[in-house]
């Protein structure tokens, strides 16, 4: 079986407090992108991992697709399995890359095996694997908020619009992106915000994270207005960073414009 992980980006991001757990509370819209990794998953005499692509940081074993699937296999029996990973969306970009893979290896097996696991059974298990695997279950818009982790529908769809992505290949850990931030509420729901037109988004829909790491790492800041001066709509940072993406009517030339930075563009659905 053969799937394609997708990321996600992130249209507005706000902070709202910090919770007894350590984490925090956040309101944020996720909307899918076709960006993805490429994700095998076959019958196999004794339990296998293998990646290929982007490197990815830390130890096999800890990988997100070999926890779901001792998560699943330890409540199932399930049988071996050869996972392979082929890695294409960039790590530690604000894109919910290693999140999907997790969570469309919970979706796979549980085609694979027909484990008729309910869509929020396969959310759960998501869950326990990071604050926003659970969204790439259903990977459809949604108004995400708690950890991340809690999804509300959400009337906004920018069918036919073009998405452009730049990721300058700078790794922003989470704990970096959090030390600058100052959690507040802010003075209008994102989710009204999101009812305007996408050409009013601009200064309204923010990304909290902006504030404190455009500073310290200029660039983003720089690739951000390059997107506002290519025609998008609307340009935000992704998550913590540190992709920036902005959002067109129509493909554009993205040629010379952003150095050596990895580009991906494509049509949103």
């Amino acid at each position: 079986m053969v799937l394609f992980p997708n990321a996600k980006i992130n249209i507005g991001l706000n902070i709202l407090e910090k919770r007894s757990d350590g984490f925090h509370n956040l309101a944020s819209c996720f909307y899918p992108v076709g960006w993805a990794d490429a994700l095998e998953i076959l019958p196999a005499q004794q339990v296998m991992f293998e990646a290929s692509g982007l490197p990815i940081p830390g130890a096999e074993g800890t990988n997100l697709c070999l926890r779901a699937y001792h998560l699943l296999a330890e409540e199932y029996d399930l049988p071996p399995v050869h996972i392979h990973l082929l890695k294409a969306v960039p790590i530690g970009a604000g894109l919910g890359g290693g999140s999907a893979d997790a969570a469309f290896t919970i979706r796979a097996l549980n085609q694979q095996f027909s484990l008729n696991l309910s869509t929020g059974q396969q959310q759960d298990y998501a869950r326990t694997l990071g604050s926003d695997c659970a969204f790439f279950i259903e990977n459809k818009p949604m108004y995400c908020f708690g950890k991340g982790d809690q999804f509300e529908e959400i009337a906004l769809r920018l069918t036919g619009k073009w998405v452009v992505l730049v990721n300058p290949g700078l790794h922003i850990s989470t704990a970096e992106a959090y030390a600058g931030i100052t959690p507040r509420k802010p003075d209008t729901d994102l989710r009204k915000l999101l009812q305007q037109p996408l050409d009013q988004w601009k200064g309204q829909v923010v990304n909290d994270f902006e504030e404190s790491l455009f500073p310290k790492y200029p660039v983003l800041d720089e690739y951000k207005q390059k997107l506002y001066g290519l025609g998008a709509h609307y340009a935000s940072m992704s998550g913590s960073g540190s992709t920036l993406y902005g959002i067109f009517d129509e493909p554009i030339d993205t040629s010379n414009n952003f150095g050596n930075s990895t580009v991906w563009e494509g049509e949103l659905s």
